[in-house]
């Protein structure tokens, strides 16, 4: 049986990671209404209890997860820590005296309510001593409507609101003006000004190794005496062939031995991150963690898919996607300025060929678009039963490299 669940982010006013909420599903094609509210939370506690780790979707943060009234009475959100989670109610539960003994019991054992896509009506000020957030669908709701619930929490400082679906970095804007704390959506991954954003040298150092490695015989002494040349570039090096996940028996101490233990694959896997990572040094840590969960879901999906080339273009495709957020530039004018191979430019500036599709549908298992999803992998010809592998096994992934690089 497979397990399918996709995350969405929660950053605070600092753009710091705050905790992920879980949207879970019972297939590609299965999705709401075919499945209620009941099954769909029953079945993301059973999968976190017996199928994976919730810390391996989430990172060791909260993970913000639907409750109806059925769910909560049966127990189910006590079934995990009060630190692993963010109990939700979803917005069909109708406030009551049942829900009020549920909430109360929940709040004095520790844990963190929120209400979701919160309409206000004033039976709720009962519950407002033992609500910590309030979500609000910032696209659905109008400035007085956030305004009238803005006023209605004044006596409750232990509420804080957050904003759904904060799509641009104008959005995001203009809820941090109306008072917003936490917010849920991509506004990290569009372009937050136009001005340019220049390479450094060390940035174009690191893209000339890009399309170094990305040649079939890579030059091994070319590319020792570049990193021979920069101290910087070398130390990461050593600390990343060093770290824990390569389960070295011996340290790597020179330049030329880290480059040959690591081996082509891990080469160019440390380039396009590394890359990334020194661009978006000013950005959320969640879009480099997003940069990385592409790169190696791309990466699956070209070794399991027949005819589809280069896998290590694919991780770079995938490593390369967020480039248009990350340098605040049309992605057109980013692809131009590095040299990368014509069908990654292709990729990521026209969204065409195999190495598109599968940013297309890493970006479907984001946003939860399952039906969209299935119709990708019907078309592009992908073992559905192991797609959802992938992108668990990406999310993993990218959070031992976040480890390991940070």
């Amino acid at each position: 049986m497979n397990f399918y669940a996709a995350r969405q982010p929660i950053l605070d006013r600092e753009k710091t990671l705050v905790g992920y909420e879980l949207l879970f599903r019972d297939g590609l094609a299965n999705v709401f209404p075919q499945i209620n509210g009941d099954e769909a939370t029953s079945k993301l506690i059973e999968g976190s209890q017996f199928t994976f780790g919730l810390e391996e979707l989430t990172d060791n943060k909260p993970a913000y997860i639907n409750f109806t009234l059925e769910t909560l009475s049966k127990g189910y959100a006590t079934m995990m820590g009060t630190d692993e989670i963010v109990v939700e109610i979803l917005e069909t539960v109708q406030p009551g005296k049942r829900l009020l003994a549920l909430v109360q019991d929940l709040k004095e054992q520790g844990y963190t309510i929120a209400l979701d896509d919160y309409k206000h009506q004033n039976v709720w000020r009962h519950f407002f001593p033992f609500i910590d957030i309030i979500k609000i669908d910032y696209l659905e709701n109008s400035e007085q409507e956030i305004q009238e619930v803005v006023a209605a929490i004044k006596g409750f400082p232990n509420i804080k609101l957050l904003a759904e679906k904060v799509e641009t970095y104008e959005q995001y804007q203009h809820a941090l003006d109306l008072g917003f704390s936490y917010f849920q959506g991509f506004f990290f991954s569009k372009p937050e000004m136009v001005q340019s954003k220049a390479l450094p040298p060390s940035e174009l150092t690191l893209a000339e190794l890009l399309y170094e490695t990305s040649t079939s015989e890579m030059d091994l002494e070319k590319i020792t005496k570049v990193f021979e040349r920069d101290v910087n570039l070398s130390y990461k090096l050593l600390r990343y062939s060093n770290s824990a996940m390569f389960k070295r028996r011996a340290e790597v101490s020179t330049i030329k031995q880290a480059l040959v233990v690591l081996g082509a694959k891990e080469i160019k896997k440390f380039l396009s991150l590394l890359f990334t990572a020194q661009l978006s040094s000013d950005k959320p840590a969640e879009l480099m963690r997003l940069s990385l969960t592409r790169a190696r879901f791309a990466e699956v999906l070209a070794e399991q898919h027949q005819n589809a080339g280069d896998p290590g273009r694919a991780f770079l495709t995938g490593m390369m996607s967020l480039l248009d957020a990350i340098l605040d530039q049309d992605m057109a004018a980013v692809v131009e300025r590095l040299p990368l191979a014509n069908d990654i430019k292709a990729a990521l500036r026209d969204n065409e060929g195999v190495l598109a599709g599968y940013i297309t549908l890493v970006k479907y298992y984001e946003h939860a678009q399952w039906q969209q999803a299935n119709a990708t992998v019907e078309e592009m010809k992908l073992d559905a039963n192991k797609v959802p592998d992938a992108y668990h096994e990406a999310i993993h992934w990218a959070n031992e490299q976040m480890q390991a690089i940070m």
